[in-house]
């Protein structure tokens, strides 16, 4: 399925690099690492989506979410 010529996995990335960019502009650093963490949940759903699926994708924003999720759950 294609939206302007674009593939819906594409898309699926670039919401993921709003999503991360977005957290950036966050002034408290909670939200900063939950808006992060969906945006990493959605970068490894993209990298499992790619033909072929992108190893360094999933195993990267694995780790920054797990990081993430520790600092959430340590306050």
């Amino acid at each position: 399925m294609d939206f302007f010529g674009i593939h819906w996995v594409e898309w699926l990335g670039y919401l993921a690099t709003a999503t991360v960019l977005t957290s950036f502009l966050m002034k408290a650093v909670t939200r900063l690492r939950i808006v992060n963490c969906v945006g990493c949940l959605l970068f490894v759903c993209y990298g499992f989506l790619l033909t072929p699926l992108s190893k360094p994708i999933i195993i990267t924003n694995l780790a920054i979410f797990f990081i993430n999720l520790y600092y959430i759950v340590k306050k």
